[in-house]
């Protein structure tokens, strides 16, 4: 039987959980949320850095990071059965279903069994933009939620920013752009990929980094002016006003 494997919340158990959606064009709406461990990048300003940056990988010392944490394997991640993880979202009820990471499209195969089990779900898949979604579960895909990472972000644009790849999502409606940016710099590297890979205005979102409420705010005061210029739109992140940068919220 297919199985996934999940990051874990402070309780050790799945990290499957109802919140609201806290960034881009769906935010504020219910939804049940399932976190999927594991990444092909490494953000060194990375909020979920438990989902990648384990003690004992290959590369010593791991993949940077700003915190310089590492987390033990096996209390972070767990590995269910696909009806085990399908029951879980269920049992929250809700109808709208965020499938983040980590990169989840790296288990794509078990991911594209999970999602033949709850064909009424309303799907989001997050995504950092490297690879796009085989057929298996492209098809039960509403919306991409894609997350580019910029030169900021300490990864090697040759790895982060593949140009079919963001080519493919420019094309495709389903798919809206959220750029993480710390400073006008980052801003000025987003209308340049903007131009270059012809990415709808209309569907690309500038997103304060930070976890904490001060510093989002503060940089929401420029993007805002940021948007204003380039035409782009202003994501906040609802969740770490409401619940800090906590797991399973």
């Amino acid at each position: 039987m297919a199985q996934l494997t999940l990051a874990t919340d402070d309780d050790g158990g799945p990290e499957i959980f109802a919140s609201v959606q806290g960034e881009g064009p769906s935010a504020g709406m219910p939804c049940t949320f399932i976190r999927l461990s594991r990444c092909n990048l490494a953000c060194v300003w990375c909020d979920t850095a438990y989902t990648w940056r384990f003690k004992g990988d290959a590369q010593n010392p791991p993949r940077p990071h700003r915190d310089d944490a590492v987390f033990d394997r096996k209390a972070n991640q767990v590995t269910l059965d696909i009806a085990d993880v399908a029951a879980r979202i269920e049992a929250h009820g809700q109808n709208r279903l965020i499938i983040t990471g980590g990169e989840p499209l790296l288990q794509s195969p078990a991911l594209a069994e999970l999602l033949k089990q709850l064909p009424d779900m309303t799907v989001e898949i997050e995504t950092n933009g490297t690879t796009t979604a085989p057929g298996g579960v492209d098809i039960w895909v509403d919306q991409y939620n894609v997350s580019p990472k910029l030169a900021h972000s300490g990864n090697a644009a040759d790895l982060a920013l593949i140009p079919e790849r963001l080519r493919s999502y420019s094309i495709d409606k389903r798919a809206f752009f959220k750029f993480v940016v710390a400073s006008e710099a980052d801003v000025d590297e987003v209308a340049d990929l903007v131009r270059a890979h012809a990415l709808p205005k209309a569907r690309v979102f500038l997103m304060p980094e930070g976890t904490d409420s001060e510093t989002l705010r503060t940089r929401e005061q420029w993007i805002t002016q940021s948007c204003l210029k380039h035409g782009f739109r202003m994501s906040d992140r609802l969740h770490i006003h409401l619940f800090g940068d906590t797991r399973g919220t």
